[in-house]
């Protein structure tokens, strides 16, 4: 049998339980009954992929720790790109370590996301999808955002019976799904990776071109399916937040602001902070390079300099004094 034909079936059985749910609170053949029947459809499937979403985070976390090993491998075979090829893809099995586990949640997904769109577009034919009833189809077909139908989709709006609506519920769907994948993307790269991580790169591109390519082919969506992309970005967002609050990355702003927040606590408590607590704030600015300051015409030459000058650079160079007497000395003969 058809892979695709399970799937679906399984896909109107979730919607069929959910929809038997939420039918008792709203309207059998309302749209909000059949829009949260999607909701637990997601929640279903976002549960059951958990186990992807660890072993992404686990990826992920390995990448940055192997991270000094990859730059040698890159820097020593810079003129061999087959070997650098071979012996990174050795470091990463060695060390367990999947660089396109970021895409899992979404590839495992895509075979329901296509699933759910058979199922609407049979509908949409009025056709009994597998594991429908005609009674079901009739209810769904009835079912409408805004007056518009669950199975339309921006391409067919015309084959409705309110086009307009088709229309404008689709595009802000369509806006709505591209700007939430934007934004979980986003916040994943500014919050929580380290600035020297060379995935960074390829996370920027895939930042710029799957909002691209949800957009392009949103038009050919059903605001069903719509639905379901929206709210599994949304559950993504959700998980995004929690982790990158939680346990983030070493080195990355998340992990920084961590750290002070346990330090504030611990202080506020009056307990003496964690090992690397009480350095926080430190923490939190060190990815900021700090340029030198500049040295005065004066200093520059070793002339005499005034009071106010010499208190300054007293200050300016209170590290050096600090781990080398021989400047605070210097300073003091004159």
């Amino acid at each position: 049998m058809n892979p695709l034909r399970w799937l679906e079936l399984g896909v109107s059985y979730i919607l069929r339980a959910f929809h038997s749910l939420f039918s008792n609170i709203f309207p059998f053949d309302s749209g909000a009954a059949w829009g949260f029947a999607i909701v637990g459809l997601v929640i279903v499937i976002r549960i059951l992929i958990i186990p992807l979403f660890v072993k992404q985070i686990r990826s992920t976390q390995n990448m940055q720790v192997i991270q000094p090993q990859v730059k040698e491998i890159q820097k020593k075979y810079a003129g061999d790109r087959e070997r650098q090829s071979q012996e990174l893809m050795k470091l990463y099995r060695e060390t367990g370590t999947n660089p396109l586990a970021s895409c899992l949640p979404i590839l495992a997904q895509s075979p329901i996301f296509f699933a759910l769109f058979s199922v609407l577009n049979g509908i949409g034919h009025n056709k009994v999808p597998p594991g429908m009833t005609a009674e079901l189809v009739d209810s769904m077909r009835n079912a409408t955002y805004f007056g518009a139908p669950l199975y339309g989709t921006f391409v067919n709006a015309g084959t409705t019976d309110s086009p307009g609506l088709v229309r404008v519920v689709t595009l802000i769907l369509v806006v709505l799904m591209t700007a939430t994948t934007f934004m979980s993307q986003k916040m994943m790269i500014v919050k929580n990776t380290a600035p020297d991580n060379p995935m960074v790169q390829q996370q920027k591109i895939m930042l710029y071109v799957f909002p691209v390519l949800f957009a392009v082919s949103g038009v050919n969506f059903p605001i069903g399916v719509l639905t379901y992309w929206l709210t599994t970005n949304l559950w993504s967002m959700g998980q995004q937040i929690w982790l990158i609050r939680n346990s983030p990355q070493p080195d990355t702003p998340a992990h920084a602001a961590m750290l002070a927040r346990k330090a504030a606590k611990a202080a506020k408590r009056g307990e003496p902070a964690a090992p690397g607590g009480a350095d926080a704030e430190q923490q939190a600015v060190r990815m900021v390079r700090q340029q030198p300051k500049r040295k005065s015409r004066s200093e520059r030459r070793g002339g005499p300099t005034t009071p106010g000058q010499t208190g300054s650079t007293a200050n300016s160079h209170g590290d050096d004094s600090g781990s080398d007497g021989t400047e605070s000395s210097d300073t003091q003969d004159k």
